[in-house]
């Protein structure tokens, strides 16, 4: 879009003008998605707290927190990404850059950085995120991060097949041993340019931030591996089942990497 803020890599660009995002969340990204919301409402302070959803998208994770009373502000790099939050009923959306947020120190309750640490691909400008978070969120207010596990796509590429293609494993092997995901030919399905946290460094980054990093919790944990997700969905029992024992071993250090996304919340000093 013509409105982006400059630095953001074209094939990221391209990846989310084709407006895929929209409706991830509502659909392949379900599980995710629920999972993410009730994190937030046992870490959020409770409505009606001022959010800042840093990278919040079309307004998948802000509109529902709206509806619960918060007050929301939602700030993205893609302008297609902004007009669709908008369309959708976040007044206060606008373009911006998690490295260079123009709001104001300790404005906000909390803050939320669900999909920025992804794809900056550089140690140096994920600090500069958070170090942003930090610097407008309140005294003790929480930041509340979502990163991509390092071993994500080596799970994708199992239990989808993509493994099967000598090119999708070359790029699993970069991803293992330096967290840089690359899709050079832009195949569909395979993600664009982001980096893949191993579980071992997200507090450090957080910790040179100025956060002081407190919980580390896996998303869908063992539930990442699965095959069809609607199995489990379309059952109410199969699907609190799966809920359960999916809270139960959250914050089991062995069970983080198998998870697709890490949340780590941390709290400002």
């Amino acid at each position: 879009m013509g409105d982006d803020p400059e630095g953001l890599d074209a094939d990221i660009a391209a990846y989310y003008e084709g407006g895929r995002e929209q409706q991830r969340l509502s659909t392949i990204s379900r599980f995710e998605f629920i999972r993410t919301q009730e994190l937030l409402r046992r870490f959020l302070p409770s409505p009606p707290a001022r959010l800042l959803d840093v990278g919040g998208g079309a307004g998948g994770h802000a509109l529902p927190l709206m509806a619960a009373g918060y007050a929301v502000h939602l700030v993205d790099p893609v302008g297609l990404h902004v007009e669709q939050a908008r369309a959708a009923g976040v007044a206060h959306a606008s373009v911006g850059d998690a490295r260079s947020l123009r709001l104001g120190d300790d404005s906000f309750d909390a803050v939320l950085l669900l999909g920025p640490l992804y794809h900056l691909t550089d140690r140096r400008d994920r600090i500069a995120a958070l170090a942003e978070a930090r610097r407008v969120v309140r005294p003790g207010g929480a930041v509340i991060v979502a990163v991509i596990s390092r071993f994500a796509s080596l799970f994708s590429g199992l239990v989808e097949r993509f493994l099967d293609d000598a090119t999708f494993e070359a790029i699993v092997d970069v991803d293992l041993g330096r967290g840089l995901h690359v899709n050079p030919d832009r195949r569909p399905g395979w993600f664009t340019t982001a980096y893949f946290h191993h579980p071992s460094e997200i507090p450090a980054e957080l910790d040179e931030a100025g956060l002081e990093p407190r919980d580390v919790i896996a998303v869908e944990g063992a539930a990442s591996v699965l095959a069809d997700i609607d199995f489990w969905f379309d059952d109410d029992v199969r699907r609190e089942r799966l809920l359960r024992l999916v809270r139960a071993t959250e914050a089991e250090p062995s069970i983080l990497g198998v998870s697709s996304h890490i949340v780590v919340v941390g709290r400002r000093h």
